[in-house]
């Protein structure tokens, strides 16, 4: 469902609109080097799939004069916003009512017209996929779309390019649009490990059961990480590619973050500490000579409780 050419292709759409981040070495860590992709816009790699989306449905002929469209509960949406508003589209965001006060406002800040509606997710997703059939509109997944995780694969390009190899990367995965960006990217070169929390474990228990399943979610991540089904293009890939599940307690994350904090004075949200929280916890114990990189994914936090 996604290759390496489709991220080779995002790579080219949308270079020079997406901040190019560091990578850190840090091989005190259990890691070789930290992808630092919390500096790109908007705080999340993100950005790079809904630039590539609506970037790719310009080309194609499928963005019409209706704009896009997105469901989302908070980085999702903020990224489409922001790449709406560099690309010059209208852009609507669907999000429940008891969203963050603080990623509504930002969504209006980067001019999205903001409809809250129902209480979860779900609610939110099924009004936004009816606004799409009513008016034309392209629709923008938070995850579970080529276009999308072939934007996001491009950090794993940018990685490569930039340490020329690792044999390893560990990623956080909610609905899994990065993982199967990543995995795509590196698939025949590096291993990617997909790192979840226990009370969120959608490809875990896809992989256990063969097939993608719902599963319920809870816990301290559950903002980033909480999706209830992983997306039908992560599963294939990460089935094609051997993509193995390593699994995490909230406390893993917390002292994850923590440690990134006290260390290297990175702060990130806890669903980007899942990554770390493998080395940190002993879930992933790398070979003496493994080359190991961490993407730390996003950054949309309050940092007060890390002083």
């Amino acid at each position: 469902m996604i290759s390496k050419a489709d991220v080779d292709a995002a790579a080219a759409r949308i270079g020079g609109r997406v901040r190019r981040t560091p990578v850190l070495p840090v091989a005190d860590s259990g890691a070789t080097v930290f992808k630092l992709e919390f500096l790109q816009h908007t705080g999340t790699f993100k950005a790079r799939g809904a630039l590539n989306r609506i970037l790719a449905a310009s080309e194609s002929g499928e963005l019409t004069g209706a704009g896009v469209v997105a469901a989302s509960g908070g980085n999702a949406g903020i990224a489409v916003a922001h790449a709406a508003a560099q690309l010059g589209v209208q852009a609507e965001v669907y999000v429940p009512v008891i969203s963050s006060p603080a990623k509504v406002r930002r969504l209006h800040e980067l001019g999205a017209v903001v409809v809250q509606v129902g209480n979860e997710f779900a609610e939110a997703y099924e009004a936004a996929q009816k606004r799409v059939s009513d008016t034309g509109a392209t629709f923008c997944h938070p995850y579970d779309q080529v276009d999308m995780a072939a934007g996001a694969g491009t950090l794993a390009l940018e990685m490569w390019e930039q340490t020329g190899g690792v044999d390893t990367v560990l990623v956080a995965v909610g609905g899994g649009g990065l993982l199967a960006g990543v995995a795509a990217a590196l698939e025949g070169q590096a291993r990617a490990i997909a790192v979840e929390p226990t009370g969120a474990r959608s490809l875990h228990d896809a992989l256990a059961a063969g097939q993608p399943v719902d599963v319920p979610v809870s816990g301290i991540a559950a903002d980033s990480l909480g999706a209830r089904r992983i997306g039908d293009i992560a599963f294939d890939v990460a089935r094609r590619t051997g993509v193995r599940s390593l699994l995490v307690e909230d406390e893993d994350l917390i002292a994850a973050r923590r440690h990134l904090w006290d260390h290297y004075r990175i702060a990130v949200e806890h669903g980007a500490a899942a990554a770390m929280a493998a080395l940190t916890s002993g879930a992933y114990r790398p070979a003496d000579d493994e080359r190991v990189a961490v993407i730390l994914c996003g950054a949309n936090t309050n940092p007060a409780d890390l002083a």
